[in-house]
Parts: C-alpha cells; sequence; structure tokens
C-alpha cells in the first residue's frame, strides 16, 4: 500500500521543524513557535512529533540543548551559568534539573568527571561516547 500523501507531507514538516530545532537550539524557541513555522496547532505538532521521532518537540530541544552544553563542559573554560545561557536555556535550575535528567550527575560534576575521562580523546569521538541518554 502505497503511503498516504498527508503524512509524507506531514513528516516533511516534522522534519523541517526538527532541523529548525537543530540549528537554532539556542534561540529562545517554544512549541507554539514551532507550530506556526509547520502550519499546525501545537498539539498537533507535538503528537505528530512524538510519533514521528519518539520525543515531544520540547524534549527533543533540551537534548540537543544538554548535547552542546556537555560539549561546552568539557572545553572547561565557561561557567556552569555561562554553558546554560549559551545553549539557550533562561532558567539555570531548569538547565540543572535536565541536565541531571539526561546525563546522571549535575553540570559541575560532569565538568570535573569529563575534564579526567575525556582527556586525549579527539572531539568527535568524545561527543560520541558522552552523548546523553534519555532514562
Amino acid at each position: 500500500m502505497p503511503p498516504n500523501p498527508d503524512d509524507l507531507r506531514d513528516l516533511a514538516l516534522l522534519r523541517r521543524v526538527r532541523d529548525r530545532i537543530d540549528r537554532e537550539y539556542a534561540a529562545p524557541l517554544g512549541v507554539e513557535e514551532l507550530a506556526r513555522g509547520a502550519h499546525m496547532s501545537a498539539g498537533h505538532l507535538s503528537r505528530k512529533f512524538k510519533a514521528a521521532f519518539g520525543e515531544s518537540p520540547y524534549s527533543y530541544l533540551m537534548t540537543r540543548r544538554i548535547e552542546r552544553a556537555m560539549t561546552l563542559l568539557r572545553r572547561g573554560d565557561l561557567s556552569v551559568t555561562e554553558v546554560s545561557l549559551a545553549v539557550g536555556c533562561a532558567s539555570l535550575g531548569t538547565f540543572s534539573t535536565r541536565f541531571t535528567e539526561l546525563v546522571g550527575m549535575p553540570p559541575s560534576a560532569y565538568r570535573a568527571l569529563a575534564e579526567h575521562d575525556a582527556a586525549g580523546l579527539i572531539p568527535c569521538v568524545a561527543k560520541q561516547v558522552t552523548r546523553p541518554i534519555r532514562r
């Protein structure tokens, strides 16, 4: 049975939303704004996005932000607060909570551990082996 044209159109729109999140993760993106860009309601976008990619647009955005934060923390030249702001989190508390949920430790502990564990790894390998896993 051939794919439904409406489903294919929605999937293309969802990929554009995901690509936008990947590009603009540090911008103040909200589900409402992402939905407007895809010409969908926020609820419809959330349901379709989760069905297609396994997590909500907000969770995907936060995962991208935490991945980038992990890279910045491994570099070690920014404070946790500076990293939080650099990845687009307006609240240090929310950033720390989500970071701890995804990574399993607070950002400050991660930075201290990453300095030791990632020493000698090239950046692309360090990024792959330290990628957060949603629990």
